[in-house]
């Protein structure tokens, strides 16, 4: 399975190690057509972009991607806050951004104190390992399923990452509304079980590294060996062999 591009990468801008240019140095060594530069939203209280450093981080990725050759997203890992849907990308920044990314952190300003159960709640049980309850797995969906309903998300990432929502319910959201979910090769975030279900709503995936250093850019190792354990058809994969995502992000903002 080859890669065409790596839409999810961290930078010091959040906690990542490497430059922008770093990573989009080893896109470049290891064939990448593309990487998006996805740091924590503006929400995050200990690793999240600020504002005052977008003018920074456009100029770092334009000057990598002229320097490199490889195209070189501005993007986000945007914070779901609540069960609202509400994230920490709003309109005014739209135009700074390529590429809009959106899960669930802790840490993060939460839109209201009972929305913290969201992500303090969730890693409080896999911390204990608890199961989590119907009302905590509604929660999760309603939040998920709120921010693609209102929010022109690319790709939602690491589904079930500590908050664990219906992903089946979310997957087929995700399908209807044009929004990308993330098969992610840090960490498997779905059973195989829970990825089969997923799949077979006909939603339409990523692979993802989650690199926070340059040398995992591009990584999709253990993804590769998940999807060939569940039998997940590759034609239902758009970043591999060449293949390039149409994202939901950049048609949005050709309308506003």
């Amino acid at each position: 399975m080859n890669l065409t591009a790596d839409f999810h990468t961290h930078t010091p801008y959040s906690h990542g190690k490497n430059t922008v240019l770093e990573n989009a140095l080893r896109a470049k060594e290891i064939g990448l057509a593309a990487i998006g530069v996805t740091d924590h939203g503006f929400s995050h209280c200990l690793f999240g972009l600020r504002r005052k450093e977008v003018s920074s981080l456009v100029g770092e990725c334009r000057a990598a991607e002229r320097e490199t050759g490889v195209r070189v997203l501005v993007g986000v890992e945007s914070n779901i806050r609540g069960l609202s849907g509400k994230c920490d990308l709003d309109e005014r920044d739209y135009e700074n951004f390529d590429l809009y990314l959106a899960g669930v952190h802790i840490v993060i300003k939460y839109e209201t104190w009972s929305d913290s159960r969201l992500g303090w709640g969730g890693w409080m049980r896999d911390k204990l390992k608890v199961k989590p309850s119907a009302r905590a797995v509604r929660d999760a969906t309603t939040a998920y399923l709120n921010a693609v309903k209102k929010n022109p998300i690319d790709i939602v990432t690491h589904l079930n990452y500590q908050t664990h929502a219906d992903a089946v319910e979310v997957a087929k959201c995700c399908r209807d509304y044009g929004t990308y979910l993330e098969i992610s090769a840090k960490k498997s975030h779905l059973t195989d079980e829970e990825l089969a279900a997923v799949a077979a709503t006909g939603v339409r995936f990523v692979i993802d590294s989650d690199a926070h250093s340059a040398d995992r850019v591009g990584d999709c190792a253990l993804a590769s060996e998940q999807i060939e354990r569940v039998g997940i058809p590759l034609s239902q994969i758009d970043n591999i062999e060449g293949r390039m995502p149409s994202f939901r992000f950049a048609a949005f903002k050709q309308k506003m």
